[in-house]
């Protein structure tokens, strides 16, 4: 099956989303230090309700590369999008903000649903909601996502040509998941989130996942294989941790094959990488050195 029919079909598992109308955006404020300039955001993009962010970028004039960056779960609604400019209790490393302007890339990242200045319903209250509606939250979820991507458009100072995705836990998850659905994404990086349902389920870790991640009818004819092969011939890295429970270690060479099998058919074996480390659920220095490495690629 063409990856273009499977995409549509991907997408009709997400529940009855919103109008793709005209995205706008509201500067809040603008912020700067020594090191990069930060700007908070309010942007208009699923037409139901506002959707806070933040944007940095180094010092400077031009064009620069940019990161989509995909905020975790953690239990700690009231972090979301600031998990860019702080450290969490997930990541020993610097934050992503600051590393990445260092870099000389900018970076975008948004509120998901029921976290930082969207919170107020609960998470489960969220998913219930939604479901009365027909709406599933991770569609919603991805469907904000999307249309970060083209809030980005419309910015005459970063330029999308390999355009990456980075995000750990959640974040990962939604990493993957917008490289599957949205072929603007050049480069996906996945941190500690290497979940596949099928084992999860298998063995009865299935309820250790948020509820925002249940999507009714997945497994009748997707597979998270299935799901991450839509992202070849694009750069995909994987990064995980043998001890992270989160992620049954019994699924990745399942994983490995059935993807690397699709690269393979797609003539670039190369744009794949998955990278098991003697860690748990975060992201590790070692894990950090690999995107570091790939970001090294294409600095402009």
């Amino acid at each position: 099956m063409e990856k273009e029919t499977l995409r549509k079909e991907l997408w009709g598992l997400l529940g009855d989303l919103p109008e793709r109308g005209k995205v706008s955006s509201r500067l809040i404020k603008t912020e700067e230090n020594e090191r990069f300039v930060t700007e908070r955001l309010m942007l208009e993009l699923n037409g139901i309700e506002s959707v806070p962010a933040i944007f940095v970028k180094p010092h400077g004039d031009g064009k620069f590369p940019v990161v989509l960056f995909f905020h975790a779960h953690g239990g700690a609604y009231s972090v979301g999008k600031s998990e860019l400019l702080r450290r969490a209790d997930w990541n020993e490393n610097e934050p992503y903000g600051e590393f990445l302007t260092k870099m000389g890339y900018a970076a975008l990242c948004i509120d998901m649903w029921g976290f930082g200045e969207r919170r107020g319903l609960s998470e489960k209250e969220i998913y219930k909601q939604m479901a009365f509606y027909g709406q599933v939250m991770w569609g919603m979820m991805c469907f904000d996502a999307v249309r970060a991507i083209d809030y980005l458009e419309t910015r005459g100072d970063v330029c999308l040509d390999n355009l990456t995705t980075i995000g750990s836990s959640m974040g990962g998850f939604m990493s993957q998941w917008a490289a599957a659905l949205d072929e603007r994404i050049k480069r996906c990086v996945c941190i500690a989130a290497l979940a596949d349902f099928d084992e999860l389920i298998a063995k009865n870790q299935i309820g250790r996942h948020g509820i925002y991640l249940t999507i009714p009818s997945f497994l009748k004819n997707f597979s998270t294989p299935k799901m991450l092969s839509l992202i070849a011939p694009r750069k995909l890295l994987l990064l995980t941790g043998k001890y992270d429970t989160l992620s049954p270690v019994s699924a990745f060479e399942r994983v490995r094959r059935e993807v690397e099998a699709e690269y393979l058919r797609c003539g670039a074996p190369e744009n794949f990488e998955l990278k098991v480390f003697g860690s748990g659920h975060y992201e590790s220095a070692q894990m950090r050195s690999e995107v570091k490495k790939l970001l090294e690629e294409d600095v402009i």
